[in-house]
C-alpha cells in the first residue's frame, strides 16, 4: 500500500513538473510611452501632470473630509525647464507660479472648510495662468472643479 501512495506522489509531481513546464512564458511588457506635448515632454510638462495628479487627490481628499496632503516639491515650478523657456521665464509667469507656491502652502494646517476654499483659489490659479501663458491644458484642468464637496 505503501509503494502506491509513493507511486501516486511521485506520478503527480512528474505531471505537475511537466505541465508547468509546457506553459507559455508571459513577460510583461512596459506599455509604450507616447508623448503628451507635441513639443516634447520638458520637465516643467512633467511636473505639471504630476501637479495634476496631485490635485485630482487633493480633491478626493476633501470630498471624504481627510486631511490634505502635499507630496510634491510645488517651488520646483520656478526652476523646471520649461517646453518653451521665454514663456517659463516671463516676469507673468513667475507671477502666477508664485501665487500658485502661496495657495498651495495654504493647505498647511488648514481645517475642512479652508481647504475647499483654498482648493478652489489653487485651481482658479491653474486657469489663470494657462489662460495667460499656456491655454492648451485648459481642458483638463476645468476636470478638477469641484462638483461638490
Amino acid at each position: 500500500m505503501r509503494k502506491t501512495t509513493y507511486s501516486i506522489i511521485l506520478i503527480l509531481l512528474l505531471v505537475i513538473t511537466a505541465a508547468s513546464c509546457n506553459q507559455e512564458n508571459t513577460v510583461q511588457e512596459e506599455p509604450v510611452k507616447i508623448s503628451l506635448n507635441p513639443n516634447g515632454d520638458s520637465e516643467l510638462a512633467l511636473l505639471m501632470r504630476s501637479m495634476y495628479d496631485e490635485a485630482d487627490r487633493i480633491k478626493k481628499q476633501i470630498a471624504n473630509k481627510e486631511p490634505v496632503t502635499i507630496s510634491l516639491d510645488h517651488e520646483k515650478i520656478l526652476s523646471a525647464h520649461a517646453t518653451e523657456p521665454k514663456k517659463a521665464a516671463s516676469p507673468e509667469f513667475k507671477t502666477f507660479a508664485k501665487a500658485y507656491i502661496e495657495t498651495v502652502n495654504k493647505f498647511e494646517g488648514a481645517n475642512h472648510e479652508e481647504s475647499i476654499v483654498i482648493y478652489e483659489s489653487l485651481i482658479k490659479n491653474c486657469l489663470d495662468c494657462h489662460k495667460s501663458v499656456c491655454p492648451g491644458p485648459i481642458v483638463k484642468i476645468n476636470k478638477l472643479k469641484k462638483k461638490s464637496f
